[in-house]
């Protein structure tokens, strides 16, 4: 039986994890969850006149079935939609407007774009169409030593492609215009990922998804999903950042010896198995790996800056075109890719726990705006945005992986019984990646710790679970 496991990191993929293998190996498994910062990672919340706020990683698309399941599991619920209009600014006028009336949306879209709506649409639900077949091939306890194999297993090699080459390149093949990849395509990953239309395609179709479709949060915060599952596992949290792992073997069997510092100095413990949730990359972590032979190997490529700031204050509706800001209709503004426009995206962010007497504030009003930028604002870019304000609350973190600099994808399996699950984010990053990672992470070392081969990297799986069914 396999008995310690450990799990670096309680972000949602550390917490997922935790709570994946526990369901695969059963609750004998100690478990032990390290997390140098605070649980829930880049779930992070900030404080505004006693109101708590998403800083981050804010909305989960409702095909989302594992983050769907955590709630229900958890007890907890959807947070209240609070309506809201937005729009695409391209740093002197707005050039897509969204009005209270759907139809009416369709019809300027269809004027102003012709067919490359329609033709996004259909790429993006075939694509996703396709990803949706991991539930299936996870519920029947298949899994995958690498995330090419994952990718392959669900749409051919057609899918790995789109990890190497760029969303745009995919959807002008398609038929899409330029003119509506500069528009809308680029405003959408600018406001996701901070990142151009130079994104790969796979990461570009998973956040395109997340715009059109119907997303939701929990109520409370998004962090709460990895602090119940952890709590949940009754796994054992240890308030520590990990500095290395090195390999031992016990009775010809690998034994991981994980090496942390923590506020009473440094320690270590031993594992039979490990998973790292947290990056690898040189520029997040600085994590030795001892021991090992070979060696395991750098992980290639950057992550990119990114700034949240959450402003309390008065919108500056006239920078926008709006000079009397009763008038102002929106409450989510994306921009497009110009030089001189200093920020992302910003929206009039509602608190995570909404009353039902909870209103919008109206335009002219204070209200809690959320910006994002790839560098911090000054004093003159927020006078530009605000006329006035009270409180500028500013969170820098490298939050997506940097999409132009991807080259190979990182692996899933760095020695027999450790796992990395974050190189994920190569292919996508959102809270159902990573959870869609961490079962795949439980799935494969439940497999192989059983030396169930039958069920990892099978080809047409498609044909297996239709017959098994």
């Amino acid at each position: 039986p396999l008995s310690p496991a450990a799990v670096v990191g309680a972000g949602l993929g550390g917490s997922a994890a935790a709570y994946f293998l526990q369901q695969h190996f059963g609750p004998q498994v100690q478990l032990d969850v390290y997390e140098a910062a605070g649980v829930g990672g880049r779930l992070a919340t900030v404080t505004v006149n006693k109101q708590q706020y998403e800083s981050r990683g804010a909305s989960i698309h409702a095909l989302s079935l594992h983050m769907q399941d955590f709630v229900k599991i958890l007890g907890l619920k959807h947070r209240r939609e609070v309506a809201g209009k937005s729009a695409v600014f391209s740093g002197e006028h707005f050039v897509l407007e969204e009005t209270d009336w759907y139809l009416l949306n369709l019809f300027r879209l269809w004027w102003h774009y012709g067919i490359s709506f329609l033709r996004l649409q259909m790429w993006v639900e075939e694509v996703m169409e396709k990803f949706m077949r991991i539930y299936k091939y996870q519920a029947h306890g298949y899994a995958f030593s690498s995330l090419e194999e994952l990718l392959r297993s669900l749409g051919g090699e057609a899918f790995v492609n789109m990890t190497q080459r760029s969303v745009a390149e995919s959807l002008l093949e398609v038929g899409v215009t330029q003119r509506f990849v500069d528009d809308v395509i680029a405003a959408v990953l600018r406001s996701s990922y901070g990142q151009s239309v130079l994104v790969p395609a796979f990461a570009g179709a998973m956040s395109l998804a997340g715009a059109q479709g119907s997303t939701w949060a929990v109520e409370g915060g998004n962090k709460l999903v990895c602090s119940g599952l952890l709590k949940l596992t009754k796994a054992n949290v240890i308030s520590a950042r990990v500095t290395g792992i090195s390999l031992h073997s016990s009775e010809g069997r690998a034994l991981y010896q994980v090496h942390y510092e923590s506020t009473e100095g440094q320690g270590s413990a031993f594992y039979d198995m490990v998973v790292v949730t947290t990056p690898l990359h040189p520029s997040r972590s600085n994590f030795t790996f001892e021991n090992f032979d070979p060696p395991i190997a750098d992980f290639p490529g950057a992550f990119q800056p990114s700034v949240t700031s959450v402003v309390h204050g008065y919108l500056n509706s006239s920078y926008f075109g709006f000079p009397d800001p009763k008038l102002f209709p929106f409450t989510s503004i994306l921009t497009t890719d110009t030089p001189d426009l200093f920020f992302h995206a910003m929206d009039n962010i509602c608190p995570v726990n909404i009353s039902a007497a909870f209103r919008r504030k109206q335009p002219q009003e204070a209200a809690v705006w959320r910006v994002l930028s790839q560098q911090p604002l000054d004093k003159h870019q927020l006078k530009t945005l605000f006329r006035s304000y009270y409180s500028v609350q500013v969170t820098e973190w490298q939050t997506y992986p940097r999409y132009d600099a991807a080259k190979a994808l990182p692996p899933v399996v760095l020695h027999e019984n450790l796992f990395y699950l974050s190189g994920v984010e190569w292919v996508a990053s959102s809270m159902e990646m990573m959870a869609v990672a961490a079962k795949n992470v439980a799935l494969l070392a439940y497999n192989r710790w059983h030396q169930d081969l039958e069920k990892i990297d099978q080809k047409d799986l498609m044909h297996k679970v239709k017959t098994e069914l």
